[in-house]
């Protein structure tokens, strides 16, 4: 089936996503800032990319990193001034390179002026901005936030109720059952889109509704229970994000709109980009990624137990995805983002292994998301103590790994291997002190566990920026934009799939195992057009040595 015709830029979107604080100091104090990814616009040209996407930039008190907004008007003072977002929407254009912002619509940060007012006067107009219940210091319900503990926590305002937080404590959800709420939303999105943004990644949109308050999650004891049917994906979500979105397009009609939908099954993430519904044009999903538990140890807690990628059910997510998908909306396609380790940590163990599984990745049909630094092939960084990490699940972790008798340094190798943190290390830019992110030590420290820079691979042919800049070019064919997708039935070693656009085919074909693999492929693929690692190809008998990958066009 082919595709229908793509009339958007972002139809063809390739994403490099920028974690601004890890991406280039231009300042010297340790934190990356508008002007430092300025400064790198030709090497993203370089790569191959034709869109960013920034994680949040606004005012915070980085409790969250950004997440936790004080001020959706202004840019923090660590990333810059307004003057250099504009300077950097006006760079990126000038490039050829479309801007997405992050922004976050299911809460704020505890310093936001609304927030001070709701809790300075029970009487504000604000208070009905957040979800405030209970009575007498009694909790309403037993909902356990994703950070841990209660989703209440008491109003400072000692009037005996509790404000509602889905994530840290100090960022209270949004009340999005308040009109005044979601014209206010609407209002910044377009102050940005005014700015000359091309896009918006709504962050968490799919819990700006909750079920009834009253309501406790059935439970075996009095413990806390993440309760997410009661806060993910209900009805409400798509009744609300409707006009916003409706509005966005009107207004501004090449807006890409990138919901972030952590949980959503594949079938929400139709009825979230079927064009009837008027909603987002792509969705992201955490569903992709299921893992291999077998191997855990039951005596403490699994939390953060490093566990192999299930591949079966990730070729059978992969396709699931792709065909109910497809004449829908394009799927995004990532290994890594922010919010995970990275690919070459948690499941590549070798260069030829991340080149492949990017390869088998972004050249299926939808939208790549590359998670900066991925193509150098960088790890996680490694910390060495528990604070480093800032999170209160660690500790969890930790304390039940040692009642099992794991030491504090096997806890903390597991937690470096599977946490989103040490994901977050500064962008090696060359190999000298700092690798030339800054000239004084980073907002985030710990040890380098890779060898990589972009100068040390920039001009280097064999390279994992040479392969990324290779199979970046294959993307933008219109056989691997607009060609339709299906996976082959090969065995559990390999992952194979074809891309096929009116005379034109191509086959994807990827091994996923530590042994030699062989693959009969149909007949006529004989062109190659990108690999990793060894093969050889006798006529259409595909021999893959482990975890390399070819990619073949059929000769006419």
């Amino acid at each position: 089936m082919e595709e229908k015709i793509m009339t958007h830029w972002y139809d063809n979107a390739i994403i490099y996503q920028i974690y601004p604080k890890s991406f280039q100091d231009s300042n010297d104090d340790g934190i990356g800032d508008l002007n430092g990814i300025r400064k790198r616009i030709p090497y993203l040209k370089k790569l191959g990319i034709n869109a960013v996407w920034l994680n949040p930039v606004f005012v915070s008190p980085q409790v969250d990193n950004g997440y936790d907004v004080s001020n959706y008007f202004a840019i923090d003072p660590h990333m810059g001034t307004m003057e250099d977002m504009e300077n950097l929407i006006n760079d990126f254009h000038k490039a050829g390179i479309h801007i997405i912002m992050d922004f976050v619509l299911n809460h704020t940060s505890d310093q936001h002026p609304w927030f001070q007012d709701a809790i300075k006067d029970p009487n504000s107009i604000y208070r009905d901005y957040y979800i405030f219940a209970g009575k007498d210091g009694k909790r309403p319900n037993n909902w356990g936030s994703f950070f841990g503990g209660s989703v209440w926590e008491e109003d400072p305002a000692g009037t005996g109720e509790f404000y509602f937080h889905l994530f840290d404590k100090r960022m209270p959800d949004l009340n999005w059952k308040n009109p005044e709420v979601r014209h206010a939303m609407l209002e910044v999105a377009e102050f940005w889109l005014n700015k000359g943004i091309d896009g918006l990644r709504l962050d968490a949109f799919i819990h700006i509704s909750k079920a009834d308050l009253r309501q406790s999650f059935p439970a075996e004891n009095d413990d806390v229970v993440v309760a997410e049917p009661f806060f993910a994906n209900r009805p409400q979500v798509q009744e609300w994000m409707r006009p916003f979105c409706e509005k966005i397009k009107e207004d501004y009609p090449e807006t890409l709109l990138l919901g972030e939908a952590a949980s959503a099954s594949v079938n929400l993430a139709v009825d979230y980009t079927e064009k009837r519904n008027h909603l987002m044009d792509s969705v992201v999903t955490f569903r992709y990624f299921t893992e291999d538990d077998s191997q855990v140890d039951p005596s403490f807690s699994a939390g953060y137990q490093p566990k192999p990628l299930d591949m079966i059910a990730f070729k059978q997510n992969q396709t699931v995805w792709q065909q109910t998908l497809a004449g829908i909306s394009q799927p995004t396609l990532y290994w890594s983002n922010h919010d995970m380790a990275r690919l070459r940590t948690r499941i590549a163990s070798s260069d030829t292994e991340a080149k492949s599984l990017a390869m088998l990745m972004y050249l299926q049909r939808g939208i790549p998301v590359i998670y900066y630094g991925d193509e150098l092939g960088m790890q996680n960084l490694k910390f060495d103590s528990v604070d480093q990490f800032k999170d209160m699940t660690v500790e969890q972790f930790v304390k039940s790994a040692e009642k099992a008798g794991k030491s504090e340094q096997e806890s903390l190798e597991m937690v470096n291997e599977t946490h989103k943190l040490p994901g977050r290390g500064p962008m090696p830019w060359n190999n000298e002190k700092y690798n030339g992110f800054s000239t004084v030590e980073p907002w985030i420290t710990g040890e380098k566990v890779d060898q990589v820079s972009v100068d040390s691979e920039i001009d280097d042919k064999r390279s994992m920026f040479s392969f990324y800049q290779k199979m970046l070019e294959v993307k933008k064919t219109p056989l691997f934009q607009k060609g339709s997708y299906y996976l082959l039935t090969t065995g559990q070693d390999s992952y194979v799939y074809q891309r096929d656009l009116k005379e034109e085919s191509a086959i994807v074909a990827v091994s996923i195992s530590d042994n030699e693999t062989e693959i009969t492929l149909p007949k006529g693929y004989k062109s190659e057009l990108l690999h990793s690692g060894k093969y050889e190809l006798n006529d259409n008998k595909l021999i893959l040595m482990p975890h390399s990958g070819v990619v073949l066009k059929k000769e006419n």
